[in-house]
């Protein structure tokens, strides 16, 4: 156990004929019980530091394994939301394929019926072109046949 400064203070030698002074070696004592009782104190405070530096450094620590904690949390939120956004391009990216297959087939469909109603129309056309040929050709027949001068030549006779 080590010496305390009481210990020094009460520390008694025996006398002998031929000893030391006993005022100078008294007053060297007191000078190594204040020295003694200094380093003491010193040394407490020290330790005090210590502890508080000791309690710094774990709350310290904590910190850093909270915020490695959060940076390994904010990596992974962040990877998941890479990927959902890649997830979500891609169904965009099929959805508007599929419009656009559809707009397309429509518009090709209008294409074929447009195509085919034209088709009839002509179709339609020519026969009624040929018809009012056919209709005129008649009338202009009628018109150059005899039937007229006999129908004029009755009405003077009557």
């Amino acid at each position: 156990m080590p010496l305390t400064p009481l210990d020094i203070h009460n520390k008694e030698f025996k006398r002998s004929l031929r000893g030391y002074n006993e005022d100078e070696v008294n007053d060297f004592l007191d000078r190594i019980i204040k020295d003694y009782e200094s380093l003491i104190r010193h040394n407490k405070e020290l330790e005090e530091r210590i502890t508080q530096l000791e309690e710094q450094v774990k709350q310290f620590r904590a910190m850093e394994d909270s915020l490695g904690k959060s940076i390994m949390l904010a990596q992974e939120t962040a990877e998941e939301v890479k990927q959902n956004a890649r997830k979500e391009a891609q169904l965009m990216i099929r959805e508007a394929e599929k419009n656009a297959d559809r707009i397309v087939q429509e518009a090709l469909n209008k294409a074929r019926k447009s195509s085919l109603e034209l088709d009839e129309i002509k179709k339609q056309a020519m026969v009624f072109r040929a018809r009012f040929r056919s209709l005129i050709h008649a009338q202009m027949e009628m018109l150059e046949s005899d039937s007229w001068e006999e129908i004029a030549e009755e009405s003077d006779q009557a």
